[in-house]
């Protein structure tokens, strides 16, 4: 079946092919990608033909570190609506799991997910790939990965922690060029394109964040591109992301809110791989480490605020989520690697 991508996945492609001397729009149709696409975000353009034109471009200027220089002209906004709902999450961990969820927005045969790091490594995976596991063409993996990696740094603001680098295919241009680009370690030939992170890094918070806008974005997304297979689980979390510090959480509330018996919520939400209890963990996680890495508030307060009964709950909860207490998570101004103090 054949599957696109929105044209936004070669911004930059025209900048980098005239640098070259060359003619981006011949290039474009030799290989069966409209003119118009190089100019507009929203076009959209077969995963084959994108593939074949950078591949073709790549070897014909020759530009053989095409997919890194094109990377170069692409920012967040390349991703849409979903980028306000990325550069808009409380956490790195919150930025990354929207990106997971409603990629498929910028392509459905592409993917990103949070895995685990690379036999004999600490820390996690950011693995960028195909929707269907296997390896994308060459310059779409460096373009991709690359992307991801200027993606971190815009959320952070600087350096993120990288560690390593890996990609599934062999050098196109010297080590070396992967090696300045990334400023880290890069691995060829290796199962998939991944950045190696800490697993500190999933609980930073991000800064100037506008929540309002965010559950806007989410909204958005959630009724305009509804995912295949998993639409139950962004609702129920928005849904459980407006009864924190209001009323109590509860799959009930969230069911009539949805028109759903709970029930049924239940059922899909196991069929989507998760559950009402894990969502709303996810969600009191991020909430608790917002409040207390951002504000004053008296750790009483936040504990009502994140639905919790009482403040030892929330001591609790901050030792198995940050491997900490509340009080020295704020000392610290970060949270603690979750991991740590896991039972």
């Amino acid at each position: 079946m054949k599957s696109f991508i929105r044209s936004a996945g070669i911004r930059g492609f025209r900048a980098v092919v005239e640098a070259h001397q060359g003619d981006a729009g011949l290039l474009a149709e030799r290989y069966g990608v409209g003119v118009e696409a190089l100019d507009s975000d929203d076009v959209l353009v077969s995963d084959v033909a994108m593939g074949r034109l950078l591949e073709g471009a790549a070897r014909e200027l020759p530009c053989p570190d095409l997919g890194l220089q094109m990377a170069l002209h692409q920012d967040i906004g390349i991703l849409g609506p979903l980028a306000i709902a990325v550069q808009n999450a409380p956490t790195v961990n919150g930025a990354l799991e929207c990106t997971s969820q409603f990629l498929f927005v910028h392509s459905p045969i592409l993917s990103f997910s949070i895995v685990a790091a690379p036999e004999g490594r600490h820390g996690v995976g950011l693995r960028y790939g195909s929707a269907d596991g296997s390896a994308p063409p060459r310059q779409g993996s460096d373009v991709g990965l690359a992307f991801v990696h200027r993606m971190m740094r815009f959320l952070v603001g600087g350096p993120y922690g990288l560690h390593s680098v890996h990609l599934p295919h062999r050098p196109l241009a010297p080590a070396s060029r992967y090696t300045a680009f990334f400023g880290a370690e890069v691995h060829f030939q290796q199962e998939s394109a991944l950045l190696g992170v800490p697993r500190s890094l999933l609980d930073r918070p991000l800064t100037g964040v506008d929540e309002a806008l965010r559950e806007i974005a989410l909204t958005y997304l959630q009724t305009r591109f509804p995912e295949p297979g998993r639409t139950l689980a962004p609702q129920v979390r928005v849904a459980i992301d407006r009864s924190l510090g209001t009323s109590p959480a509860r799959i009930e509330s969230t069911g009539r809110l949805l028109g759903m018996h709970p029930r049924t919520v239940q059922r899909k939400l196991a069929a989507e791989g998760t559950s009402f209890g894990i969502l709303l963990d996810d969600a009191r996680r991020e909430s608790a480490l917002r409040l207390i890495t951002r504000t004053d508030l008296p750790f009483v307060q936040i504990a009502a605020l994140v639905g919790l009964s009482e403040q030892s709950a929330l001591t609790r909860c901050a030792r198995r989520w940050f491997g900490a207490t509340p009080r020295a998570v704020r000392a610290q101004g970060i949270a603690a690697d979750p991991e740590a103090g896991a039972p």
